[in-house]
């Protein structure tokens, strides 16, 4: 006999009454996140452009909300939340760290492919 999953968002905040009301529930979360993302690419604010650890704050904003979405198809679309604690880690830590990983590269070979356009050829010594 199956079990039945669990009917929550936001760790309890938010409740539903049937799988359904739930899919819907988080559907709509993801829809109001993704449309910020769009607002913010569309109008890109000025306070947001200034530089953070690296990139624009705008591109840590769209980093997060787009890790949010991640985590909310992962742990409620793909039932996460309801398989073991072993395997959840196993999955999550592989992404965090693949996360971390690209975004070294894309703060690495960003900047050197910015400096090569701004100053002309450069050479590294590894």
């Amino acid at each position: 006999m199956a079990h039945a999953h669990k009917l929550e968002i936001f760790k309890g905040l938010v409740k539903f009454k049937s799988n359904t009301q739930k899919i819907w529930g988080v559907l709509i979360l993801l829809t109001i996140v993704t449309a910020i993302e769009v607002v913010l690419g569309i109008y890109k604010p000025e306070p947001l452009m200034a530089h953070v650890l690296g990139m624009k704050a705008l591109n840590w904003i769209f980093i997060i909300l787009t890790l949010v979405k991640a985590y909310y198809i992962t742990w409620d679309f793909m039932h996460m939340r309801d398989e073991t604690k072993g395997l959840r880690r196993a999955v999550v830590w592989t992404a965090v760290f693949l996360i971390l990983y690209l975004i070294f590269i894309l703060l690495q070979e960003g900047g050197y492919v910015f400096r090569v356009y701004d100053e002309g050829f450069i050479k590294r010594d590894f």
